[in-house]
């Protein structure tokens, strides 16, 4: 019986030691490491700004150079752009801006703010410091005529994607830039029927709604009960 009281309390006693050994060795790594990541204040923001994290590899926008950017045409919607090369070409051949304003493009800092249309500006007043920004982003279908005071007026780029896209064409701001966020192929469909004022057309392709129906069997993601896929 003593000698298992005595191997108890030296293995509580070695389990001690590691604990205390592993806390010491944890607060020295991470003393370390403050002090290699020096030029990170505390809150892990940088101290000084370095120009080479704003370097443009890529425009901002697609433009009528972006069959040169490959990376982007490796990939398919939302990551890339790959099968719709032609979709593209057409929508810009005949888009008048697809860029920034020359003088905010000169600018070498802008200020900018981002809009969404959760309503939670409402009877903020915040109107006039928004529009104070040199750049003002808008989000789907962030209202602006009628809420002034709370939104502001000024309207730089309106980002949106089909669903939440605004549906009359009145509704869009003459001085703003449309950006289109394509998560989908449909997406730049839809855009080209903007473009060239073409009726959308909303009929099911049964043919191709059955093919993708037999994929998503075939990789088990879900079970076709009927058996009539």
């Amino acid at each position: 019986m003593g000698l298992l009281v005595f191997v108890r309390n030296l293995l509580l006693a070695l389990c001690l030691f590691l604990v205390l050994g592993f806390l010491y060795y944890s607060a020295w790594k991470l003393h370390l490491l403050q002090w290699e990541d020096s030029k990170y204040d505390r809150l892990g923001f940088l101290l000084k700004l370095d120009s080479k994290l704003f370097s443009k590899p890529a425009p901002m926008f697609l433009d009528d150079s972006f069959r040169k950017w490959a990376r982007i045409r490796e990939f398919v919607p939302p990551f890339g752009i790959k099968g719709q090369d032609n979709l593209i070409k057409a929508i810009l051949s005949v888009t008048k801006e697809y860029r920034l304003t020359p003088a905010l493009d000169s600018l070498s800092c802008r200020r900018c703010i981002i809009v969404g249309n959760g309503g939670v500006l409402a009877n903020k007043s915040l109107g006039s410091r928004i529009d104070d920004y040199d750049i003002v982003v808008r989000l789907n279908s962030a209202p602006v005529k009628g809420f002034e005071k709370d939104v502001g007026s000024k309207t730089t780029l309106r980002i949106t994607y089909p669903e939440g896209a605004m549906q009359r064409p009145e509704q869009y701001e003459r001085d703003s830039l449309f950006v289109l966020a394509g998560f989908k192929w449909q997406d730049f469909k839809w855009l080209k029927y903007i473009v060239y004022k073409e009726r959308v057309s909303w009929t099911h392709n049964i043919q191709r709604e059955k093919e993708f129906l037999r994929k998503l069997v075939k990789a088990h993601v879900i079970t076709d009960l009927t058996s009539g896929i």
